[in-house]
């Protein structure tokens, strides 16, 4: 989906159409850009970025609370016209997704008329508007996907794959962020025709197991399928305060907001897990984990709250003041059956 939350947001709210707006926390705060529209983005607004530095960078930006409610409901409209084409459906998150068309369900039997009458049906039935990447493998694909944004839709046919991936930006390629691009940089490697020289040994010594990933999919090999029955590896909660807290009884009073949010959310999905982690990011933006494993399963409150609280008391806060608690639930246990659980994922709320 294009720009999807703030989208959403100009679609409902008429007097927000052609204005740089932004979805997250309020500047005045610590808040953070969820998304932004393109008017904002034009100005160097980005995901993930704090507020009060888009603030900055674009001083009219108007920001908006998130409406998760609303966003969740979207999604899953967008995903029932997926299921008009194809079962096999893997979510990424709320706005994207993975589909596997090779057996569609109308028999069109064109991976492009199907994305062209998916983003049709997406822009009639909800007046938004999505971008489609089509080829051979997901990495394509994705990277595809946002080449002609906003309501894209770009083909990369096998003929054209390697001498695409050749030419890609090395900081495009997936898994590789902004460390990992710095570091190739440094070593030489600006796009894929520069990483296609390096051996496979070479790259795994210098980036570990990922080594192989990017050996093969400068190359083109990428045989991932398309999963859709992914179960989710986590269910957590965090929070950023608006003023750093160094008072062991007001992060426990945090702790247990988290661990009564966590607890609701592993209930409505009928999971259990035997896993606590928690998170802290202290005022220098440091940031620790700390996990204890179980030995039953559960979802309870009580139960997270008292194993997140006792990982807090083991954490040497050196008279740190801490900005963001998060807690998290894995190693699950599914109450219903696993082929029920379609399209779960990581799942960690802000």
């Amino acid at each position: 989906m294009d720009a999807f939350y703030a989208s959403v947001e100009q679609r409902d709210f008429p007097e927000l159409r052609g204005k740089a707006i932004a979805v997250g926390g309020s500047p005045d705060g610590r808040g953070v850009v969820a998304t932004c529209s393109y008017e904002a983005r034009k100005y160097g607004v980005r995901s993930a970025m704090s507020s009060r530095t888009a603030i900055k960078l674009c001083p009219h930006l108007i920001f908006t609370r998130p409406r998760f409610d609303v966003y969740k409901e979207v999604s899953s409209h967008i995903r029932s016209i997926f299921y008009r084409y194809t079962d096999i459906i893997e979510p990424l998150s709320l706005d994207e997704a993975y589909l596997d068309v090779t057996d569609d369900k109308q028999n069109i039997g064109s991976a492009i008329d199907i994305a062209k009458k998916i983003k049709q049906e997406i822009k009639d039935e909800l007046d938004l508007t999505a971008s489609a990447g089509i080829s051979t493998s997901k990495f394509i694909a994705k990277i595809a996907s946002d080449f002609q944004k906003p309501d894209g839709l770009t083909f990369i046919g096998p003929s054209k794959i390697v001498p695409f991936i050749e030419a890609l930006p090395i900081e495009k390629f997936f898994g590789v962020g902004k460390v990992t691009a710095a570091k190739m940089k440094k070593l030489g490697i600006f796009n894929g025709a520069d990483l296609k020289k390096w051996k496979q040994n070479d790259l795994t010594k210098q980036f570990g197991k990922s080594g192989k990933f990017f050996y093969e999919i400068v190359r083109g090999i990428d045989n991932r399928s398309v999963k859709p029955n992914r179960i989710s590896k986590s269910v957590g909660a965090e929070d950023t305060f608006e003023n750093d807290i160094d008072d062991i009884e007001i992060l426990n009073e945090e702790l247990q907001k988290l661990s009564e949010r966590v607890s609701r959310r592993l209930n409505d999905k009928e999971f259990k897990g035997k896993t606590m982690t928690l998170k802290v990011k202290f005022s220098d933006f440091t940031q620790i984990t700390r996990s204890t494993t179980l030995d039953f399963y559960t979802n309870s409150f009580d139960i997270i709250f008292e194993h997140a609280s006792s990982l807090l008391e083991h954490v040497d806060r050196e008279e740190k003041r801490i900005r963001l608690l998060g807690v998290s639930v894995s190693h699950f246990f599914h109450e219903k059956p696993a082929d029920n659980i379609v399209g779960q994922q990581l799942t960690l709320f802000p």
